[in-house]
């Protein structure tokens, strides 16, 4: 999932660009009227394609959430767009100041939660056996009053294998959990804090000296 923190007025910047051949229509009229409607009924019977991205209603102030399906990966493709501004000093919208990549999500309940953190971390430190990693979990919590903060992260912390530590400061590794109403996503991810926490106005703000420069076009265009 690709899961915005702030404000977006067009989530379709973010999609990538699809092939669309403008002629088509134009070639078909000019081929017999039988061959047109043989392919009308053709392009019937063919499935409908599902959205690369879909914009799921969150009914949460300033929160966008973006769905997204394989083979994109939320983490790359959230932080290849942080990278390019990080590069650029360009921000590719007005109104994304935040994006958050959300790997899974899952009901904003513990048992339910349980399920999300073996989902979510048991597979990235099954990459690494024997390694161990330092780790900070960053809890951000919208329009939620069930669960405490603090019933929130002890419950993760639990749910990390044995043997890394935590790390307030410089960890190798952030957890990622936002819960917005009843709704709890989750990622893994590094560099969290050398990438301004996937703030684009503040890494653009930090490339040009405080001048935030904006370009309207979709990334990869």
């Amino acid at each position: 999932m690709i899961y915005s923190t702030q404000f977006v007025s067009s989530p379709q910047r973010l999609v990538y660009l699809e092939n669309v051949d403008s002629d088509s229509e134009d070639e078909d009229e000019d081929l017999p009227i039988e061959t047109q409607i043989a392919n009308e009924v053709n392009a019937l019977k063919k499935p409908k394609q599902e959205p690369r991205f879909v914009n799921c209603q969150t009914n949460t102030t300033c929160v966008v959430f973006i769905s997204c399906r394989p083979p994109v990966d939320p983490i790359q493709l959230v932080v290849k767009l942080v990278k390019d501004v990080q590069a650029t000093g360009v921000v590719r919208s007005r109104c994304i100041h935040r994006l958050v990549p959300v790997s899974a999500q899952c009901g904003a309940n513990l048992p339910e939660i349980q399920g999300l953190c073996r989902k979510v971390l048991d597979p990235f430190f099954s990459q690494h056996p024997g390694r161990k990693f330092s780790y900070k979990i960053e809890l951000r919590v919208r329009n939620h009053s069930v669960i405490s903060r603090p019933e929130f992260i002890q419950y993760i912390a639990q749910c990390v294998p044995e043997g890394h530590s935590v790390e307030l400061t410089n960890p190798e590794l952030f957890i990622l959990v936002e819960v917005f109403k009843s709704v709890c996503g989750m990622s893994i991810v590094q560099d969290y804090y050398d990438l301004q926490k996937f703030n684009m106005s503040e890494i653009a703000n930090s490339k040009n000296g405080g001048d935030i420069k904006t370009e309207r076009r979709a990334f990869g265009a």
